[in-house]
């Protein structure tokens, strides 16, 4: 496991599934958690299990897709916390359905929390890591950010303008020892897959060469590697935690 005593993560989205699995496996490896989510009380769960495991955790009311909460709830999070060590943009929304059917509002939904969020929380973010010389940023982006999929054209742009923002972070603040990699999740167990109709989950499972879904600690598995100092020469990669799903 890595050694993340003494460092302060944000994640948000951590309200459950993946989110919350990520937070419980940095505080598992000694990291304090801020938990930002525009609900706070959809939080309550995860900081409950998070201070269980001897750690900190607060709550911020944060909208990712707006820039003066997003300020305003990392300057609350410095303020609480003294430092910002590591930063998991995980919030992420869906509004699928096919192009001929997608509004203009489904679009921008989904564009400004899973693209213009991760910019918006990396950009606030920057200034404490850069004085600090040092951080580690990790982006949730998927699988299909990669390989496109019908009916989700609004998410699948967002998640692989996240992977090539991932990229272009990794090359600018790379000079501060400022990390930036992306997890790009597959067919991941989460309860919003557990919804999905049978049929359409078997179908699934059949494009996954491990012939199985992937859980949320797979993922958080991963994210916790690129977060810690295992991975203090990674930066700028897209690891796909998918069962070979992208092939």
């Amino acid at each position: 496991m890595s050694n993340l005593a003494g460092k302060v993560a944000i994640v948000t989205g951590a309200a459950r599934g993946i989110g919350q699995a990520i937070a419980l496996r940095l505080a598992a490896d000694g990291a304090d958690l801020a938990l930002a989510d525009l609900k706070t009380e959809w939080l309550d769960d995860t900081a409950a299990k998070v201070r269980a495991l001897g750690r900190r955790a607060e709550c911020f009311a944060v909208d990712v897709a707006s820039s003066e909460s997003v300020n305003a709830g990392v300057a609350a999070i410095v303020a609480a916390f003294g430092q910002v060590d590591i930063l998991v943009n995980n919030a992420g929304i869906t509004r699928d359905t096919l192009i001929l059917r997608m509004t203009d509002a489904d679009w921008d939904a989904v564009l400004d929390i899973n693209l213009k969020g991760v910019f918006l929380m990396t950009r606030a973010v920057a200034k404490p890591m850069m004085r600090a010389r040092g951080g580690a940023i990790v982006n949730v982006a998927s699988v299909v950010g990669v390989t496109g999929n019908a009916g989700q054209a609004n998410y699948t742009a967002s998640k692989g303008g996240v992977i090539a923002l991932t990229k272009t972070t990794a090359k600018e603040l790379g000079s501060r020892n400022i990390r930036a990699n992306a997890v790009a999740p597959g067919y991941i167990h989460t309860a919003m897959t557990e919804k999905l109709p049978e049929e359409l989950r078997a179908q699934m499972v059949k494009l996954v060469p491990l012939a199985r879904p992937g859980e949320p600690e797979d993922v958080a598995n991963v994210v916790a590697f690129l977060a810690g100092p295992d991975a203090a020469y990674v930066n700028g990669q897209t690891i796909h935690v998918c069962g070979g799903m992208v092939m």
